[in-house]
């Protein structure tokens, strides 16, 4: 199963120290039946594209307990066997558990903001809190850092997009 991880560029140093993404469980978003029927398609390319978006709103989140890293969502697609993986209730239309860590060998790709989107990533970080709690305010801000696709990059890059 892919699963689509929220990360921040501060954990992806983390992630190649370890060779792996960690603690578990592991919180992610993956095509559930909950996120087919939330997105009402069965189209792979868009449901995919859904947990993307759903795990890059995660990331403002995690970018917002870090506080003062680089403001930049990230969010490692990784392919995980089916059996370590449950729905995660309560989280969210594609919220999963990956029941253990994930070696980097198994992360297929990295999305992760360019540096032109870090103004408009910094403010929704800021509010991902209060646009969770239905802030309309906030919500504008989350989807003006929506607005700014993330950028696709292979695992042999995990070098260059930390240092």
């Amino acid at each position: 199963m892919r699963v689509y991880v929220p990360s921040t560029p501060t954990a992806l140093a983390a992630v190649r120290r370890d060779a792996a993404v960690a603690p578990a469980p592991v919180s992610a978003y993956a095509v559930t039946a909950e996120l087919r029927d939330w997105c009402g398609t069965e189209d792979a390319e868009e449901l995919e594209y859904a947990a993307t978006v759903l795990a890059g709103r995660m990331s403002l989140a995690l970018l917002a307990q870090e506080g003062d890293g680089r403001p930049r969502r990230v969010v490692l697609a990784a392919e995980v066997p089916d059996t370590i993986v449950s729905a995660a209730p309560g989280l969210g239309p594609g919220a999963v558990l990956v029941d253990g860590t994930i070696p980097l060998k198994r992360v297929a790709a990295i999305h992760m903001d360019a540096e032109d989107a870090e103004p408009a990533v910094r403010a929704a970080s800021t509010a991902a809190a209060a646009a969770q709690d239905g802030d309309a305010a906030a919500e504008a801000l989350v989807e003006a850092a929506e607005e700014h696709e993330l950028m696709w990059y292979a695992t042999q890059e995990l070098g260059d997009l930390i240092g």
